[in-house]
């Protein structure tokens, strides 16, 4: 006879091991917060200006309702 023994645990406790490596892991991988190299807060200024620039592909709530108010064409 063998002397393994299998531990059977209940879902409920698979659940909160999952969660507390998960924690653990959350810690430990946690990023470091520090400022962005030069070129890349550069950049990304140069980006948030272009975007602040650009025109909004998102119809406004008038176009919208003219939308809604066009008659539906069928071919």
């Amino acid at each position: 006879m063998s002397n393994d023994k299998v531990l059977v645990l209940a879902p409920e406790h698979y659940r909160e091991i999952c969660d507390e490596i998960g924690a653990r892991l959350a810690q430990l991988l946690r990023p470091a917060t520090s400022a962005p190299p030069p070129r890349i807060a550069e950049l990304l200024d140069q980006l948030a200006r272009l975007d602040h620039d650009a025109p909004s592909i998102v119809p406004s709530i008038e176009d919208m309702e003219a939308f809604e108010e066009a008659p539906l064409v069928r071919r």
